[in-house]
C-alpha cells in the first residue's frame, strides 16, 4: 500500500512529460522591409512562415518585415538588446553605427565579387557574432549578402567624377567617406525613402543592387545605373541570447541548421537576381523577376574599377580601424590576420 502513492506521483509525471515537449517556443521575428523586394517575398518570409514545419520544432512565429514595426533600421541593435523580438534580420550597414566591428564584413572595396564576398565572410563572422553577444546579448546565426551595389542616378553620369556636387544616399559610415573622396555629399536615408528622395531632388543618386532597386521602384525616376560594384551589402540573422538560451542544445543545432540553410540558399538566389536586375532595369531580356525599365547602362571605367580596388587600403580601412578601434581596441588587428591574407593587405 505505501508504494502506491509513488506510483501514482511517476504516473502523473509520465503523463505530463508530451506536453512539457510539446511547449511552445514563441518568436518573435523582425524581418527585412517589404520594400527589398524578392529575397524577402520569396526566400525570407515563406521560411519564416513555415519554420516550424521545417524544423520540426514546436515554435509559434510572429513574423513582421521591419518596415511594418515601426523600428527604424538604424534602431535594431538597441530595440533587440531589450528583448521586444527574438529574431531580427540585421540591416549590417546601417546598425553598424552601434557597432563598428561589423563593417569589417563588407568594406567599400573589399566584396566586389560574390566569391570574395564568401571567403570574407568565413573569415570575420566569428568575430562579428562574438562581439553582439558581449554588446547587444545577440547570437549571429547567419550572414548573406544582396550582391554588387552600384549607383542609380537621376542626372546623367557617366563615372564617378560625374558624382562631384551631387547629394548621394549611402549604406554606412565608411561608405560615406568613399563619396566624400569622390566629391559628393553622402546622405543618410532609409531605403523605403530613397524612391521619394530622387522624385523631389532631396538626393541626386543612391547606392543599392539592381533587384532591389527595381522593386523598389528607383528606375521610375533613375535615368542612369553605373554598375561599378562598391561592397555587397551584407544582412544578417541574429537571436537575442535570452531566447536562445531558453533552448535546448538539439532546438538550438535545429534552429541555426535551418537558418544556415536559408543564408545559404539566398547566397545563391542573390546572384540570379543581380543578374536579372540589371536586365530588367535597362529593358532587356530576359527580365523574369522583376519590371521592365528603360534605363540607361553605363559600364565601369577601368580608371573606377582600378579606385573602388585601391579603396580598401586607401580610404575604407584606414576610416574603418580608426573608428573601431576606439570601441573594440582588437578590432582592425582582427580583421588583418583573418581577412587580410584573403586581399594581400598585413
Amino acid at each position: 500500500m505505501r508504494l502506491m502513492p509513488l506510483v501514482l506521483t511517476a504516473a502523473a509525471l509520465a503523463a505530463a512529460l508530451p506536453a512539457a515537449a510539446q511547449e511552445k517556443i514563441k518568436l518573435r521575428v523582425m524581418g527585412m522591409p517589404l520594400s527589398t523586394g524578392m529575397i524577402h517575398k520569396n526566400k525570407e518570409q515563406p521560411f519564416f512562415e513555415t519554420l516550424a514545419a521545417k524544423t520540426g520544432l514546436p515554435l509559434d512565429v510572429d513574423y513582421k518585415p521591419l518596415d511594418s514595426t515601426g523600428v527604424k533600421e538604424f534602431e535594431q541593435l538597441r530595440v533587440m538588446k531589450t528583448g521586444i523580438y527574438d529574431i531580427v534580420g540585421l540591416r549590417m550597414g546601417q546598425v553598424s553605427r552601434d557597432e563598428p566591428t561589423i563593417l569589417g564584413l563588407d568594406l567599400v572595396g573589399l566584396n566586389t565579387d560574390y566569391k570574395t564576398a564568401k571567403k570574407v565572410v568565413g573569415a570575420y563572422q566569428s568575430f562579428v557574432d562574438l562581439r553582439l553577444q558581449e554588446q547587444f546579448n545577440l547570437k549571429l546565426l547567419g550572414v548573406w549578402p544582396f550582391g554588387p551595389q552600384v549607383i542609380f542616378c537621376k542626372p546623367p553620369i557617366k563615372d564617378l567624377a560625374s558624382l562631384k556636387g551631387m547629394k548621394v544616399r549611402i549604406l554606412d559610415g565608411v561608405m560615406a567617406k568613399f563619396m566624400e573622396r569622390v566629391g559628393a555629399t553622402p546622405v543618410t536615408m532609409a531605403f523605403g525613402e530613397v524612391a521619394q528622395g530622387l522624385k523631389l531632388g532631396t538626393i541626386d543618386c543612391a547606392v543599392t543592387g539592381p533587384s532591389s532597386a527595381n522593386s523598389a521602384g528607383w528606375p521610375e525616376t533613375a535615368t542612369h545605373m553605373y554598375v561599378l560594384g562598391l561592397q555587397v551589402a551584407v544582412q544578417g540573422y541574429a537571436i537575442n541570447m535570452n531566447s536562445w538560451k531558453k533552448m535546448s542544445s538539439d532546438q538550438q543545432i535545429k534552429l541555426r541548421g535551418a537558418i544556415e540553410g536559408l543564408t545559404d540558399d539566398i547566397w545563391k538566389y542573390s546572384e540570379e537576381l543581380w543578374s536579372d536586375g540589371v536586365r530588367c532595369n535597362t529593358g532587356q531580356e530576359p527580365c523574369t523577376t522583376g519590371k521592365k525599365f528603360k534605363m540607361t547602362l553605363v559600364k565601369p571605367t577601368p580608371k573606377d574599377v582600378a579606385f573602388v580596388q585601391n579603396a580598401v587600403k586607401d580610404i575604407s580601412l584606414p576610416a574603418w580601424a580608426e573608428a573601431c578601434d576606439k570601441v573594440n581596441p582588437n578590432c582592425s588587428a582582427n580583421w588583418k590576420k583573418t581577412v587580410g591574407p584573403i586581399i594581400g593587405i598585413k
